[in-house]
C-alpha cells in the first residue's frame, strides 16, 4: 500500500515527468535536444525504396482521396478533367515532397531541427508550433473519420445499432451510437502510436496491400452491378475558355491545399532512409497513387447512381445500401486501417516531433504521439470543427516550403553544418535567433491570401476582389515566398552560415546500438 502511495505522490512531482534518457550528442545541453531529435543513427535507416512505395500506397488510399473528384466537378469540370486536374496537383506536390525529403535523407533529422537553418533557432518555432497545431486538428478530423467507418463495422456485425438509443442533446453535433464507435476506434489507434517510427514501415507495407485489394475490389464490383462505369463519365464540362481556366486554378488549389502539409512533413520519414536515392521514388508514386483513388472514387460514385438512384461521394455514406455485410464490414474496416496509417503518417508522427523539439526535457517522439492523440481526439472536438479553416492552412505551410527549398537547393548549395543545428549560438542563429531574411518572405507571401481565406470561413464578409486570389494561393504564396527570400538572400547574402562542405557530424555518434540504448 504504501508503494502504491508513493507512486501516485510522485505523480505530482513535476521532476518525476522530467525524461531521463542520455543526452543529445549534438547540442549543448539536455534542455535543448534529445535522442529523438538527433542525426538518425545508421541502424535505424531502415526505410528503402519499397518502403517509400507502399508508405505512399497507402497514405493516399482514405475518404479525403476517395472524393477529391468530387469538388472538382461541382466546379463543372468533366471527370476526365478532374483526374487530370488531381495528376498535376499531385504531381506539384510530389516535387515539393522530393525536394524537402531530400534534405531529410541527406542529414538525417527531422522538421523542426531542419527549418533552423533557414529561419534561424528561434523563428523555427513558429514554424514547429503552426505545424503542430495543425497536425493535432487534423489528427482529430482523421480520428472521426475513423470513428464513422467502426461505425459500420458495428451495423455490419449488429444491423439493430442504427437504432441505438441516443442520450445527446442536438447541440453535441454527435449521436451516442458515432461516440460509442468514435471512442472504439480512438482505443484502437493508440497502441499504434507507442510503436518507434523507423518500424512503422511494417504497418505500411500491411496496409498498402489491404487498401490495394479494397479499392479495386470495389470499382470491379461496381462496374459489374451497374453493367458499366455510369453516368458521371458522360457528362460533359459546363465551363469553357476563361471559366475553365478559372475553375482548373481553383481545381489544383483544391488538391495543393489538401495535401502541401506533405512537403513539410516528409523529412520527418526521409531521415530514416537508407540513402537519398531511395526515397526519389515518390515523384512517380504520389501522384498515380492519388489519381488511381480519385478513380475509383468516381467509378463507385457514378455506378452508384445507377444502382441506389443518388451520388454518395462519401463511400461510409454509400455503405449504408449495401445489403451484403461481410462486404460492408471488410471496406469499413480497410478505410479504417487505411486512416490509421494516414493519421500517423501524416498527422501524430509530425506533431509529435514538433512537442519534441519544442519541450526536449519532457517529451520524446512517443510521448508527443500520446499527448497529440489526446488532445487531437478529445481536447480540439472534432466533429465540430470548422472544415474551411482547415484548407485554409497553406497560408503558411507553403511559404514555409518554398523559404526551406530555396535555402537549402539555391543559397547554401546542398551543404550544412549539422552539429550547428542543435547549437542556439551557432551559426544558424542569425540576428537573435531569428533569420529576417525568413521573415521578409513571410509578410510579403502570407498577407494577398488573407482575404480569401476570410471569405471561405465567412462568406458573409465581403472581401471583393480580394477573394480572387484564393484560387492561387499555393502558386501565390510558393512564388513569392521563393523569389522574395532568394533576392533578399542575393542581396544580403548569409555569409556566416555558409560551409564549403557538409559537416555531418557522424564522428560523434556514440557506438552503443540504438535499439540497445532504446533497451535501457
Amino acid at each position: 500500500m504504501s508503494w502504491l502511495t508513493s507512486k501516485f505522490r510522485a505523480l505530482g512531482d513535476r521532476q518525476s515527468w522530467a525524461l531521463h534518457p542520455e543526452p543529445s550528442f549534438l547540442a549543448p545541453n539536455s534542455k535543448l535536444s534529445n535522442r529523438d531529435m538527433d542525426p538518425t543513427p545508421p541502424e535505424k535507416r531502415t526505410w528503402k525504396m519499397v518502403n517509400f512505395t507502399t508508405y505512399w500506397i497507402s497514405d493516399t488510399f482514405n475518404v479525403a482521396s476517395w472524393d477529391q473528384a468530387s469538388a472538382l466537378l461541382t466546379l463543372g469540370m468533366s471527370a476526365g478533367q478532374a483526374l487530370a486536374c488531381i495528376f498535376v496537383g499531385n504531381l506539384i506536390i510530389s516535387w515539393a515532397i522530393t525536394a524537402t525529403g531530400t534534405i531529410g535523407a541527406r542529414h538525417h533529422v527531422p522538421f523542426p531541427v531542419l527549418n533552423r537553418s533557414s529561419f534561424g533557432f528561434y523563428l523555427s518555432y513558429f514554424s514547429i508550433i503552426g505545424r503542430c497545431i495543425l497536425a493535432c486538428f487534423w489528427q482529430g478530423i482523421q480520428t472521426a473519420t475513423s470513428g464513422e467507418c467502426v461505425y459500420q463495422m458495428i451495423r455490419a456485425i449488429w444491423p439493430s445499432f442504427e437504432d441505438f438509443p441516443n442520450h445527446l442533446p442536438s447541440s453535441a453535433n454527435i449521436t451516442s451510437a458515432n461516440l460509442l464507435a468514435y471512442f472504439i476506434y480512438w482505443a484502437f489507434q493508440f497502441p499504434w502510436v507507442l510503436i518507434p517510427t523507423h518500424k512503422l514501415r511494417w504497418l505500411f507495407a500491411l496496409k498498402s496491400v489491404l487498401v490495394i485489394i479494397c479499392g479495386f475490389s470495389m470499382m470491379i464490383w461496381a462496374f459489374i452491378r451497374a453493367g458499366g462505369a455510369g453516368p458521371i463519365f458522360l457528362q460533359p464540362a459546363t465551363l469553357s475558355g476563361s471559366k475553365l481556366a478559372w475553375a482548373w486554378l481553383a481545381g489544383l488549389q483544391s488538391v495543393l491545399g489538401t495535401y502541401s502539409t506533405l512537403s513539410v512533413n516528409i523529412p520527418d520519414f526521409t531521415r530514416m532512409a537508407r540513402a537519398p536515392r531511395d526515397q526519389y521514388v515518390q515523384l512517380i508514386v504520389t501522384p498515380i497513387s492519388f489519381t488511381i483513388i480519385a478513380l475509383q472514387g468516381i467509378v463507385v460514385t457514378s455506378t452508384g447512381y445507377i444502382l441506389y438512384g443518388d451520388y454518395y461521394w462519401d463511400p461510409l455514406r454509400l455503405m449504408n445500401n449495401w445489403d451484403n455485410r461481410a462486404a460492408t464490414f471488410f471496406a469499413a474496416f480497410a478505410f479504417a486501417v487505411a486512416t490509421l496509417g494516414t493519421n500517423i503518417g501524416a498527422n501524430s508522427i509530425s506533431a509529435a516531433n514538433d512537442f519534441t523539439a519544442l519541450l526536449p526535457r519532457w517529451f520524446n517522439i512517443r510521448r508527443g504521439q500520446v499527448l497529440c492523440a489526446i488532445i487531437g481526439a478529445w481536447v480540439i472536438i472534432p466533429w465540430e470543427i470548422l472544415a474551411n479553416f482547415m484548407s485554409g492552412y497553406t497560408v503558411f505551410l507553403g511559404p514555409i516550403c518554398a523559404i526551406m527549398v530555396v535555402d537549402y537547393w539555391f543559397i547554401r548549395g546542398q551543404k550544412l553544418d549539422v552539429p550547428a543545428l542543435y547549437d542556439p549560438n551557432g551559426k544558424y542563429r542569425s540576428t537573435a535567433g531569428v533569420n529576417w531574411r525568413a521573415v521578409a518572405a513571410l509578410v510579403v507571401s502570407i498577407p494577398p491570401n488573407l482575404p480569401g481565406l476570410i471569405n471561405a470561413i465567412n462568406p458573409s464578409i465581403p472581401v471583393w476582389g480580394g477573394v480572387y486570389p484564393r484560387a492561387l494561393i499555393s502558386y501565390l504564396q510558393f512564388f513569392l515566398a521563393a523569389v522574395t527570400y532568394f533576392i533578399v538572400c542575393k542581396i544580403f547574402p548569409p555569409l556566416q552560415t555558409f560551409v564549403p562542405e557538409t559537416i555531418t557530424g557522424e564522428e560523434e555518434y556514440p557506438s552503443t546500438p540504438s535499439d540497445e540504448r532504446d533497451e535501457k
